[in-house]
């Protein structure tokens, strides 16, 4: 350890070691803490842009949810998507990957989950992926007025 403390003397109680001070108990915990339960990242599958200005196209990703959308790094492509294609050509999805990595705790975008429940990958509804307007005060006060 990196702080050794004496231990404190309790009258009628007999001294244990280190583990007596409340410092050195809680470095014990972190420690033991750190060692058996291993962090897992916090994975995500999400659409990626790449391309030219004025020429969207997509990757689709499993990524550390950490990581920047723009920072480049990932651990797997699963697919792509490609707006300016035609319909039937639009996504190519590697769709048991995705249920791999969803099964093994990745979580999707918004987006993602939306493209998955279209293309039957998944079953539920669609979810709202653009934040809804809010009015703002005037038009609350102006409301309330009238």
């Amino acid at each position: 350890m990196f702080f050794q403390y004496e231990a404190r003397k309790v009258p009628g109680k007999p001294s244990e070691g280190k583990l007596d001070h409340p410092v050195g108990l809680l470095l014990f915990l972190f420690a033991f803490f750190a060692i058996c339960v291993k962090l897992k990242p916090m994975l995500k599958i999400r659409l990626q842009r790449i391309g030219r200005k004025n020429d969207p196209a997509f990757r689709v990703v499993l990524t550390d949810s950490k990581n920047s959308t723009k920072s480049g790094r990932f651990l797997e492509v699963l697919g792509t998507y490609n707006p300016k294609a035609e319909k039937g050509t639009r996504t190519n999805f590697s769709n048991d990957r995705i249920k791999y990595w969803t099964s093994k705790g990745a979580k999707l975008s918004d987006t993602m989950h939306n493209f998955l429940v279209h293309d039957k990958v998944i079953e539920g509804k669609k979810i709202n992926a653009l934040p809804k307007k809010k009015p703002t005060v005037k038009r609350k006060e102006l409301k309330a007025k009238k």
